[in-house]
């Protein structure tokens, strides 16, 4: 499958609210730290806003609610998939997106026969503390020619003056969360990656 060459990730349907209007494609909500009911209330509402907009939307995590929720792509962790019903998923009908940080989870995510495998992170990165170091661009060709057709997701330190090289050694899209949530105008930063990814798109 061919994703959108931007891909944003987000924390909450008003983010969504947002942005998605501004030409977003390709969307997941990831929210960690909150209870089902207000779990579902955000899935509910980020669906029906991507809806609107023809944007695809990606539930991180929340495979039982996204089913539940008539949702059609979820992303996966490692951890997570390791607890997920991957045969009550794919029963479902949903796509699926895995997270991939060295060569033991990749070869775990390939015997699973995902929609797409992400790749990071590939710069530093001040989103979360990780256990592996900056990926580089090497290790994104080296992925591409073993994941191949399956569709290949770079993250972690992405800004619109990287993405030329990203893209030029082998992903198919650019995932990114803090280059944008956390700019002084994110709206701008938006219209920019769109801009930006729109050779590859």
């Amino acid at each position: 499958m061919k994703l959108d060459p931007f891909y944003l990730i987000v924390d909450s349907a008003a983010w969504i609210e947002r942005l998605v209007p501004l030409g977003v494609r390709l969307v997941q909500l990831r929210i960690k730290d909150l209870d089902e009911a207000g779990l579902r209330a955000e899935i509910r509402k980020a669906k029906a806003l991507c809806a609107r907009h023809q944007c695809q939307l990606i539930v991180n995590d929340h495979w039982r609610l996204a089913i539940e929720e008539g949702c059609d792509f979820i992303h996966l962790g490692q951890e997570d998939m390791q607890a997920a019903d991957l045969s009550r998923i794919r029963a479902a009908g949903l796509r699926l997106g895995l997270s991939t940080h060295d060569d033991a989870e990749l070869e775990t995510a390939l015997a699973v026969k995902p929609d797409y495998i992400a790749l990071g992170p590939i710069y530093p990165t001040i989103l979360k503390k990780m256990k592996w170091a900056p990926q580089g661009l090497e290790r994104i060709g080296e992925w591409k020619r073993r994941v191949a057709p399956t569709a290949l997701v770079a993250i972690g330190g992405l800004n619109p003056g990287r993405l030329e090289s990203v893209f030029a050694a082998g992903a198919g899209s650019a995932a990114v969360v803090t280059d944008i949530t956390l700019n002084a105008d994110p709206e701008s930063r938006t219209r920019e990656w769109i801009e930006k990814t729109g050779r590859w798109r």
